[in-house]
């Protein structure tokens, strides 16, 4: 049987929810899972992460705790599945981009709540979520449960169709109070949900007003990104870099806007490092690469 560690929550400023698991890559296989990516990220430039998922009782399993464990990555609401595996992914490559077989059922289909966890999770100071880990009535449940935290909500909505459905994506949206989309995505919005199609400020705008939302991150590539609050928005450019593959990048992009928002540093700040870290990341193979910290902020200064 595995066991998991434990520390303090109160030493945790951020919780990732969800999906931990091995992308299986012509490569080699490769740990991901959008939670995972932005916790290792976070614990990277030095702000304190946890993970809240689950793992099969297995060697993958094992191999998981054990880079976890390694990356400072804090796994006291980690659990472990004895009936269902830990997760694989079968990651299929085309030139630069990447498409995803998502296996189901697996063990982070069935993350368990109970009553204790909604008070832990408000001494963190963000809370952070996608789409997918809802495609399962139990760990939906147990997510639905924990929205109710005092901590604040990052949807990262990762649209992995057929995993989510107009109604629970509005009910995942009206929790959130930062939420993160790509381009396709934020047109993906407008279309359920009746939004403007004609450009990106009134876009934005619908899903501000129409979901009590504080703040909109569209992320856009080598085209950088735009940064949206109630009074106003900001945007900067990308630079194209040699593309090793675009795995995590945007989880990264996540990571270093989080790390600059508890910091609570200007927002051209933040955008400008939250732009540099994900061209970074697209630099190198994998979600979790190996880098220092002083090798990303030497990529930024070239980049800018």
């Amino acid at each position: 049987m595995l066991k998991i560690m434990e520390k303090n929550i109160s030493t945790i400023p951020a919780i990732c929810y969800g999906e931990i698991l091995w992308d299986v890559l012509p490569e080699g296989p490769q740990p991901g899972g959008a939670p995972l990516n932005v916790a290792y990220h976070l614990n990277k430039l030095g702000l304190p992460a946890g993970i809240m998922s689950r793992i099969g009782d297995d060697l993958n399993g094992e191999r998981l705790v054990s880079l976890m464990d390694n990356w400072g990555i804090d796994m006291q609401f980690l659990q472990v599945d004895t009936e269902y595996p830990t997760s694989e992914v079968l990651a299929k490559m085309n030139g630069n981009e990447v498409s995803y077989e998502i296996i189901f059922p697996v063990a982070w289909d069935f993350i368990e709540g109970d009553n204790t966890l909604p008070p832990l999770l408000t001494a963190a100071s963000y809370f952070v979520y996608g789409s997918l880990a809802s495609r399962n009535e139990v760990s939906r449940k147990t997510l639905l449960d924990l929205l109710c935290t005092e901590a604040i909500k990052v949807f990262d909505i990762n649209l992995r169709p057929p995993f989510i459905g107009r109604e629970l994506l509005q009910v995942l949206l009206e929790h959130a109070n930062i939420v993160k989309l790509n381009q396709a995505e934020l047109e993906m919005v407008q279309i359920i949900f009746g939004g403007p199609l004609d450009n990106e400020a009134g876009q934005v705008r619908f899903i501000l007003d129409r979901f009590d939302v504080d703040e909109v991150i569209i992320t856009k590539g080598e085209f950088g990104a735009s940064y949206y609050t109630h009074e106003r928005g900001y945007h900067l450019w990308g630079n194209e870099v040699k593309v090793a593959d675009t795995v995590g990048s945007g989880d990264s992009f996540l990571a270093v806007f989080i790390a600059g928002h508890f910091a609570q540093r200007q927002p051209e700040i933040i955008l400008k490092n939250a732009i540099a870290m994900g061209a970074f990341i697209a630099t190198k193979k994998g979600g979790c690469p190996e880098y220092q910290v002083e090798e990303y902020e030497k990529f930024k200064n070239q980049m800018f």
